[in-house]
């Protein structure tokens, strides 16, 4: 029998910058993920991951609850192959190597840097390779960013959309906005979008620029961390009452027209 591709979910803090202190408010593991989960990481031989590094660190804390099968030394770690330039997925051939163990009868872990894997993550590619091996998929509980954000925000919950990045070019980024919000103001549907911590201060700026000021916006900074916040209000309240976004803390921004 084939073995299992287990989707992992991973915490949030990646990209903080004090998430190595042991006092900075980093989240015990078993805050954010369901001992059953931690139980499933610690037995598995084989990962596939967006990063080695961070799953190394993401395994090493696992040891402290549930210690590891095996030594990490031990554990096969293979990052997935990054798409070639201006594609949206790495070559299939490629993938289905990925999923040797699992046809030889191991169970893998797909582990994203940051919240479930292969959602707003190229780890989905796998998933569709699994499927079409017959390999056996389970998807195990743990945070997601953009639904945390999403409950967070009080904005329609029934109808949205994550889109991503917006361009880096101010132009292009404006006009990505006002498309968005019409598309909003349209179908009542919330517009989820995240950024790079270091341009978080940007995009807000641009989204204070370019969105009216009936729209409600919301941004949810370090979730699940000790210092993580959301705020949701209009454009208008937020540029009467600004609020500085970090630039080492990873955040989702929500409008609603």
């Amino acid at each position: 029998m084939n073995g299992t591709l287990y989707l992992v979910p991973n915490t949030l803090d990646f990209g903080v910058a004090a998430a190595e202190s042991e006092t900075s408010g980093i989240p015990d593991l078993q805050q954010v993920l369901p001992l059953g989960v931690i139980r499933i990481a610690a037995r598995l031989p084989c990962w596939v991951a967006e990063n080695a590094k961070t799953t190394r660190a993401f395994l090493k804390r696992v040891n402290e609850v549930v210690p590891l099968s095996q030594p990490l030394q031990a554990i096969a770690i293979v990052e997935l192959p990054r798409a070639n330039k201006g594609s949206q997925q790495a070559p299939a051939v490629k993938l289905d190597a990925l999923l040797a163990p699992a046809l030889a009868g191991q169970d893998i872990g797909l582990i994203s840097e940051a919240g479930l894997p292969a959602v707003a993550d190229p780890g989905a590619a796998l998933v569709q390779a699994a499927h079409a091996l017959k390999v056996r998929v389970e998807a195990l509980s743990g945070p997601s960013s953009l639904m945390l954000a999403l409950a967070a925000s009080g904005l329609n919950g029934q109808s949205f959309a994550f889109v991503g990045y917006l361009p880096v070019d101010a132009a292009a980024r404006l006009t990505r906005i006002r498309e968005l919000e019409a598309l909003s103001r349209r179908a009542q549907q919330t517009q989820l979008m995240i950024e790079t911590p270091y341009r978080n201060a940007t995009l807000l700026s641009a989204l204070l620029s370019g969105l009216s000021g009936s729209t409600r916006l919301s941004v949810s900074c370090g979730l699940t961390l000790e210092q993580g916040w959301s705020r949701t209000d209009t454009v208008s309240a937020w540029k009467a009452s600004p609020t500085t976004v970090p630039a080492d803390t990873p955040a989702v921004f929500s409008l609603l027209a």
